[in-house]
């Protein structure tokens, strides 16, 4: 069983940074790739930003150049550095581990994990 703690939300005005940061803890074989999303109220969950075990990264459009996502892989800790906040970022932030299997009989050799998700308010 995996679980995913994340840490770093919370009340900051706009314009100022916050930082998330998520760990991976449990019987782990592999994390292919780890993200944040986030979902506002009334609003579908949505990728904020995520990195792959091989470094590569993508962003939603609306926090590019705003927001880095980093990965310390011995310590299967992801990283949301946010800067330049902004009212719309408001929202419950998500963890999220895609996770590898053995491939070793019949798949998935994938799943996901969530975190418990984090509360950022951006006040104007």
């Amino acid at each position: 069983q995996v679980q995913l703690v994340e840490s770093g939300g919370g009340l900051v005005q706009a314009g100022g940074s916050l930082r998330l940061s998520c760990a991976a803890s449990g019987i782990i074989f592999r994390i292919n790739a780890m993200g944040w999303y986030r979902q506002a109220p009334g609003k579908q969950r949505e990728l904020v930003a995520r990195v792959t075990s091989g470094g590569s990264t993508n962003y939603a459009d609306s926090v590019q150049g705003r927001f880095t996502i980093s990965r310390d892989n011995a310590k299967n800790t992801v990283y949301l550095q946010m800067n330049s906040l902004k009212p719309e970022d408001t929202a419950v932030y998500y963890c999220n581990a895609l996770m590898g299997r053995p491939r070793v009989g019949p798949g998935p050799y994938e799943y996901d994990v969530w975190g418990q998700g984090t509360q950022v308010t951006v006040s104007s």
